[in-house]
């Protein structure tokens, strides 16, 4: 979701990735979240971070406690920053009640990403 919002808000300043530490799929109720916010993540696909360990980047941003620690080390300087969002793929509850954890992850995303994009004026990518 972080990587739609970023490729939305960010524009042509922005090259985004996201990446896993154990990927998967890009989970269906996150697809159908962020639809709802008219943006279309339906052609992203899970990655792992070794497919980036080589490249540089401005920011590489961490969610959800385990991927800070876990993160690997990236060449050349850049801002680290951890976002510490509940992973709405864990939300247990009714069907209702999962789509309002991806929603609530959603729009935490979206507020970061709006504070991250005028900060970086000037940047090139993001990770």
């Amino acid at each position: 979701m972080a990587e739609g919002w970023l490729r939305k808000l960010g524009g042509e300043g922005f090259d985004a990735f996201s990446a896993g530490t154990e990927p998967t799929t890009v989970h269906p109720l996150a697809q159908k979240v962020m639809a709802e916010a008219n943006v279309d993540i339906s052609t992203q696909r899970a990655k792992s971070i070794d497919e980036f360990a080589d490249q540089h980047f401005d920011y590489v941003i961490t969610l959800c406690g385990g991927a800070q620690k876990t993160c690997p080390v990236f060449p050349g300087e850049y801002q680290s920053l951890h976002w510490d969002i509940p992973d709405p793929a864990e939300a247990g509850g009714s069907d209702e009640e999962r789509m309002n954890a991806f929603r609530s992850a959603r729009d935490d995303l979206r507020a970061r990403v709006q504070n991250l994009v005028p900060e970086s004026s000037g940047r090139s990518s993001g990770h």
